[in-house]
């Protein structure tokens, strides 16, 4: 097992949704903290089968434990942005095309939600091989080749690709945490949750690029009690396989 603390100033981690305003999830998800680690691990998810219009997600990926504390709750604020777009109907498709002298004309505003000072953990197990890939990441420096001798591809950043990490510690084993509130799937969480449990959300477990209505989801709750021990109801199995679900996740609707 290992564990990695995380700090950053931004974050966002966004569901599938259309229209003015665009929604994140009160903290890292599983499918998001997933998908770092594999970054730092150089490990490459995604897969071009050449024929699909969206990159897809390769089906060997690593299966792994993954589990979220919050140390300091962020705050969640709120963004205006002007989206472009070009028309995709066949009605009013050239309207304005003229006057933007071929730049993108069709322009809306929406509202997007950003978190603000993350800090928290990130718990890993099940996968040793992963484990080992990450701690030679971190040891050499995140500029050093991935265990195939390719290059690295990007550099790790939380949910945006414009929201980048200011700290990533490994804690050495048998070093003492600060308690944290580990988000807990529902209906593990002590005594009887329900879905008014303070802090209740939903979170992705797994992504499915080329149809959202695959994705994967499960309702999940912070722990009222900071523990320094991980629970085991904060454990998700993290899988390309419809295992992902463990019995607790949902798909999500279509």
């Amino acid at each position: 097992m290992m564990i990695l603390r995380v700090q950053a100033a931004f974050a966002a981690y966004r569901a599938f949704v259309a229209g003015s305003f665009r929604n994140t999830a009160p903290f890292i998800t599983p499918s998001g903290a997933y998908g770092l680690l594999l970054n730092i691990a150089g490990v490459e998810s995604r897969y071009d089968d050449g024929q699909s219009v969206m990159t897809l997600t390769r089906a060997d990926l690593p299966v792994a434990y993954v589990a979220l504390g919050v140390l300091a709750e962020p705050q969640t604020c709120q963004v205006y942005q002007q989206l472009h777009n070009y028309p995709v109907t066949t009605k009013d498709k050239d309207a304005g095309l003229e006057r933007a002298k071929g730049a993108k004309y069709n322009i809306q505003p929406v509202r997007r939600e950003v978190l603000v000072g993350i800090d928290g953990y990130i718990g890993l197990k099940g996968n040793d091989a992963l484990e080992e890939q990450i701690r030679d990441a971190l040891g050499n420096g995140l500029a050093a080749p991935r265990p195939d001798g390719r290059p690295r591809y990007g550099v790790p950043f939380l949910g945006d690709n414009s929201y980048l990490i200011d700290r990533l510690d490994l804690l050495e084993p048998g070093r003492l945490i600060e308690p944290a509130r580990w988000y807990c799937r529902l209906r593990d969480l002590p005594g009887e949750p329900t879905r008014v449990q303070a802090g209740t959300c939903r979170m992705t477990i797994w992504i499915d690029r080329s149809d959202s209505s695959r994705s994967v989801t499960a309702l999940y709750a912070p722990d009222p009690i900071r523990k320094t021990e991980i629970p085991a109801a904060a454990w998700t199995r993290v899988s390309p396989s419809e295992e992902v679900a463990d019995g607790y996740a949902q798909r999500s609707p279509s």
